[in-house]
């Protein structure tokens, strides 16, 4: 028996990706035969890491697939074929509305994605709806961050940080407008930190651009675009607030890094937000921008309140150590397999 991997692309810094190659990792610990197969393999990712899903060609009847569905593929129909037992890793797939008006190409990717949910959803064997979240190895972040970013915005200013791609989902123009009645009421001795990558034609990240142009935040706001792993790191270790205003998320593997950092998190409850925290801290439910640039204030400012964060997702943060995810992965697994057994 093999268990077999698969998703549609696999890249480096990618959450999903990150995830997948988490439970190459537990999946060999437990003893079985395993392997990555992707539709498209980003560089500096190679062969070693996965193979391309079009070499997969003997899969037996006791093998076991697990899909990782995140996004438009046409794996989410093609899973169906193999003739194996068959498990769905659900990420999220982003609503296409989103997109409408800005990326005709990504809106069909996600239309086509759900389609293919849809098609999917009675062509498995797990049929349980477990709740399982990122696989995230902790140590990863206890690496060395990198001195030039440390250096360059340890300079007095309050920094406030958002990490993740520039999309219209993530609402970075909530950042933005937030940020500016921060900056314009409370401390104009602050940057909001943007770390997270774009395209420079995405019109988008264009208009997010030019919003910020028109307001007169000039250096303030920082789009730092893709970064490596040391700089994430260092952002995490400058920043005084971290502020999400994302209105759609599978998990948002941030949160847990900010945690990490004993970072106080501000974050408006939409889709996961408040699971992923443990309904613990600073969970706002209003985005008007003058109540959130209050809110940061108040977090800047007042102590003991930002220990009582810390505290609260120092809390949280114990149910996302490896070990823990590491073990609920699998149980879930063995009893899958004690379940579904083909002899």
């Amino acid at each position: 028996m093999r268990i077999i991997q698969m998703l549609s692309t696999i890249a480096y810094g990618d959450a999903v990706s990150n995830d997948t190659i988490a439970m190459e990792k537990i999946i060999k610990e437990m003893g079985y035969d395993t392997k990555i197969y992707a539709e498209s393999i980003v560089p500096p990712l190679d062969k070693k890491t996965a193979v391309s899903v079009d070499k997969l060609t003997d899969v037996h009847q006791d093998d076991i697939i697990i899909f990782h569905m995140s996004t438009g593929s046409k794996l989410n129909y093609d899973v169906a074929k193999y003739n194996c037992r068959k498990i769905v890793v659900y990420h999220n797939i982003t609503p296409p509305e989103y997109f409408r008006n800005c990326d005709e190409r990504f809106t069909k990717i996600c239309e086509y994605g759900l389609e293919g949910a849809k098609y999917l959803a009675d062509k498995v064997d797990y049929c349980d709806i477990d709740v399982l979240p990122i696989i995230i190895p902790m140590s990863d972040y206890d690496k060395k961050p990198d001195k030039d970013v440390i250096k360059e915005y340890s300079d007095g200013y309050t920094n406030i940080l958002f990490t993740g791609r520039v999309a219209p989902n993530k609402k970075h123009e909530n950042l933005i407008a937030a940020f500016y009645y921060y900056n314009r009421l409370y401390n104009n001795k602050s940057r909001l930190i943007l770390a997270g990558s774009y395209k420079e034609n995405d019109p988008y990240y264009i208009r997010l651009t030019e919003y910020t142009k028109k307001l007169g935040l000039g250096e303030a706001i920082v789009f730092t675009g893709h970064i490596k792993f040391n700089q994430i790191l260092a952002y995490y270790k400058t920043a005084d607030v971290f502020l999400c205003m994302s209105e759609h998320e599978g998990f948002c593997v941030p949160l847990v890094e900010a945690m990490k950092f004993k970072v106080p998190i501000i974050a408006y409850d939409k889709t996961a937000i408040a699971d992923t925290m443990g309904y613990k801290g600073m969970i706002i439910d209003d985005n008007n921008p003058v109540y959130v640039a209050g809110c940061i204030d108040r977090v800047v400012r007042d102590k003991e309140l930002r220990q009582q964060l810390v505290n609260w997702q120092n809390e949280r943060l114990q149910s996302f150590e490896y070990n823990n995810i590491a073990e609920m992965f699998k149980k879930y697994l063995r009893d899958f397999i004690n379940k579904n057994s083909r002899k």
